[in-house]
């Protein structure tokens, strides 16, 4: 059988507070002339307030009540007798302390002070030995309940600091799976493409068949590495390397793009934004906007980094995929802002505040 909770937050801390209970049990040995029935009368209240004490630790708020109400009767039965009893009082306070709300702590600890007071007064009980159950009630009951807001709080904190970190593994999570969509899309796209290209090419060129099933290979071991540094949570290219990676594929889909790269310093996190925009944006003018021409402009103005990625495919104004979601949630994350223009083919604008880039020389 266990004395306290396995889970209780004071340790052993119990144990040594029934130190204070030396002035109930010395009081016999102390007394002139002491009888059996003295020692047995101190055996049996010392008995019943360790069971009481114990069971205390077990019960949470007002559960508690009878154990204090139980604790206070013995300190009233055995206080006229032994003066140590008065412990009993400041045990029950202790208690008394741990009470929620505080006014029902604040209520039952001045309680207790009174049926003391009463006692003593009733009683003729002399004032020095009720004086320090008195003033040691209120401390330790305002010790205690300053203890239960103290764990209250640390319980908010707690649960706090959970619900941070579970809605940090869920950001991660949603970035990831939007850097996969943007990634995987995009270069099984060129893979479709290639391998529709090598399939018709098989029977009447034979070499440039293989030279796409090579890049088919090659583009699928690239596919892979960004894959890994995407869960990484870093890109291994640059901002040019990844719109050199997109002309090729336009072009091998067909479409003639026209592209204004200012080659401006950015942060990896701006980069890794528009490479990951520019990308999504070529994957749907190749599988969705049936598009012949598209251009691409990255400029800066004074304080911002605009990208502007135009088609002439059959645009429309249909509900945003979760490309573009993904895409615009990046953007605002940076503080930023894009907007879909479909009147005329398709056009994206992205604005990202970068108020520390330079600007280069064009490409």
């Amino acid at each position: 059988m266990r004395l306290l909770p396995k889970d209780s937050d004071l340790g052993w801390t119990p144990l040594a507070w029934l130190f204070y209970l030396i002035f109930y049990i010395a009081f016999p040995a102390l007394k002139p002339n002491a009888t059996r029935i003295d020692w047995a009368l101190m055996l049996g209240g010392l008995a019943l307030f360790l069971v009481l004490y114990f069971r205390g630790f077990w019960l949470e708020n007002r559960a508690s009540i009878p154990i204090i109400i139980a604790i206070t009767l013995l300190g009233v039965g055995c206080f006229p007798f032994n003066p140590g009893a008065g412990s009993f009082f400041i045990y029950a306070a202790a208690f008394a302390g741990w009470l929620d709300p505080p006014r029902d702590a604040v209520r039952a600890i001045a309680f207790i002070d009174v049926i003391v007071l009463a006692e003593t007064l009733t009683l003729k009980i002399s004032m020095f030995s009720a004086m320090w159950p008195l003033v040691f009630c209120v401390v330790v009951g305002a010790l205690n309940m300053h203890h239960r807001q103290l764990k209250a709080s640390n319980a908010r904190l707690r649960l706090a600091h959970d619900e941070i970190a579970h809605l940090a593994k869920v950001a991660e999570r949603e970035r990831i799976a939007r850097d996969l969509h943007d990634l995987l899309g995009h270069t099984l796209s060129v893979i479709i493409l290639k391998s529709e290209l090598a399939s018709k090419l098989a029977e009447r060129d034979v070499e440039r068949a293989r030279r796409e099933i090579r890049d088919v290979e090659q583009i699928s071991r690239d596919a892979l590495a960004q894959v890994r540094n995407a869960v990484r949570g870093y890109r291994a290219g640059g901002l040019r390397e990844e719109i050199d990676s997109i002309a090729q594929t336009l072009a091998t889909a067909g479409v003639d793009a026209k592209i204004d790269f200012a080659d401006v310093n950015l942060t990896p996190a701006h980069e890794a934004v528009i490479a990951l925009a520019i990308r999504e944006a070529a994957t749907n003018i190749v599988r969705h906007a049936h598009a012949t021409h598209c251009s691409i402009a990255i400029a800066r103005d004074a304080n911002a980094c605009r990208v502007t990625i135009s088609d002439d495919g059959r645009g429309g104004d249909a509900a945003s995929g979760s490309g573009l979601t993904g895409m615009r949630e990046r953007v605002e994350a940076l503080g930023g802002t894009m907007t879909r223009d479909g009147a005329r083919g398709t056009t994206l604008t992205m604005i990202l505040p970068t108020p520390s880039i330079s600007l280069g020389a064009s490409a």
